[in-house]
């Protein structure tokens, strides 16, 4: 038998591989396992990057089209609020040649401002 540097092995204390190689087998496991963790953080920053930048794309695009109709909805209550306050004016010029008319054909003397 031959010990791990590959020399013959003499007496019973020295190790060899035939009583390592179970170790070897559990190291072997553990290499593999170690190269697989090498490679986690590249792929787990990576697949991060990925999906924030998706999640920001997505995000952004949602606000700038909300800002969007935001703003044609603006438009359409300012235009709602225009016409309501012209309605308002044309009807407060009504009321006041109606009052002053009513107040003529009741002969009380109210000149036109």
């Amino acid at each position: 038998m031959t010990d791990i540097q590959g020399r013959e092995a003499s007496g019973p204390g020295r190790l060899t591989i035939d009583r390592l190689k179970p170790k070897y087998e559990c190291q072997s496991i553990a290499r593999k396992m170690l190269n697989i963790m090498d490679w986690f953080p590249t792929v787990f920053i990576t697949f991060k990057i990925l999906m924030l930048g998706t999640g920001m794309f997505f995000a952004i695009k949602w606000h700038y089209d909300k800002a969007k109709k935001e703003n044609n909805e603006k438009r359409a209550v300012l235009r709602a609020g225009g016409k309501v306050a012209a309605v308002f004016v044309l009807l407060l010029l009504v009321l006041l040649f109606l009052t002053f008319g009513l107040g003529r054909m009741l002969g009380l003397d109210l000149p036109f401002p």
